[in-house]
């Protein structure tokens, strides 16, 4: 486990159907709002609920240990970011699905109910979401996401789109047996991304993602990570969030994308991310846009370049559908 702190649950069920997993940092004021909605789902369904916490300094473990010990707590001693927090998690689970839940969100009373049905009906074990709706608006925010040919997602609003690109790790839902073929996130992605991946992965092993039509989330986009929301028709983002955001989509193209599609659009990708980042600092006047967001992208590339090379060789080497089929 590392540097991590196990602060084992009250009453902890023994075949558990489901493990509920929240990363969370510094989230002390959403954990009742996201936890509370788990506490209240419909249904006799047996479930555990893990938590762990990214070296927070909030009081998020005082909360935890105080308020909720029927939750299991993972603490960890550094900060390791979203794709090693929900790993551990994961390692720690024993239900037989995955439900990888932010701390800024809150489950719909029927949503895991509504899951666990569909897991049980589908022929081959896929990845699951619910529609998002906006925590203030209660406005519809996707039915997951579709992707543009360069893995930008693009937001599914048709209740008649069911099969999708990608969901985001705010809500996901996958067998624990299909997570460990397809080996969780790369922990180098860090954070930001490694939903994309994921998915990707999925759909090029043969498997769906899927958003299903009933029920919901409720979800404070952006908030336990900064940015990622678009606030009157601009995206509130940061420049951190955006650095990850263009080199970790980089790195889903370079290991996911099939061949020969990668060798025409990485290419042309790559360029237009220079010519975004010279136009944004020609017109902002500051040359942080370039040098902090874009050009890091090419750095990474070039130190990653051999492992990259590797998984890429795994993951092509179990593709199991055609090219039109994967951006279809």
């Amino acid at each position: 486990m590392g540097l991590v702190d196990h602060y084992p649950a009250l009453n902890r069920p023994a075949n558990p159907v489901c493990s509920i997993c929240i990363a969370n940092y510094n989230g002390s004021t959403l954990l009742d709002d996201c936890l509370l909605s788990v506490f209240g789902q419909q249904g006799d369904i047996t479930f555990e609920i893990i938590v762990h916490d990214d070296a927070s300094t909030d009081g998020s473990i005082k909360l935890l240990r105080e308020e909720y010990p029927q939750v299991e707590l993972l603490a960890s001693q550094e900060n390791v970011g979203f794709c090693i927090s929900n790993n551990r998690m994961v390692a720690h689970a024993r239900g037989e699905y995955i439900l990888l839940l932010n701390n800024d969100a809150a489950l719909y009373p029927d949503a895991i109910a509504t899951l666990l049905e569909a897991a049980r009906a589908q022929s081959l074990a896929g990845i699951l979401t619910l529609p998002q709706y906006d925590w203030e608006s209660g406005e519809l925010v996707d039915r997951g996401y579709l992707l543009d040919p360069f893995y930008n997602p693009v937001p599914n609003l048709d209740p008649q789109h069911a099969d999708v690109a990608m969901v985001i790790g705010a809500c996901l839902w996958i067998p624990r047996t299909l997570w460990n073929v397809l080996g969780g996130f790369p922990e180098w992605f860090g954070s930001i991304g490694e939903d994309l991946y994921l998915c990707c992965r999925a759909r090029l092993s043969g498997h769906s993602v899927r958003v299903l039509g009933v029920s919901g989330y409720r979800h404070r986009v952006g908030a336990s990570f900064g940015g990622g929301k678009a606030r009157d028709d601009k995206l509130a983002t940061t420049f951190r969030r955006r650095a990850l955001s263009e080199r970790n989509k980089t790195f889903a193209i370079v290991m996911t994308c099939p061949t020969p599609a990668i060798q025409l659009l990485l290419p042309v990708h790559l360029a237009l991310l220079l010519v975004e980042g010279a136009m944004l600092t020609i017109l902002r006047g500051e040359r942080a846009y370039l040098m902090g967001i874009y050009l890091p992208v090419f750095r990474a590339l070039f130190q990653k370049y051999r492992l990259l090379l590797n998984e890429r060789k795994a993951i092509m080497g179990r593709r199991s559908i055609r090219l039109l089929d994967f951006f279809s």
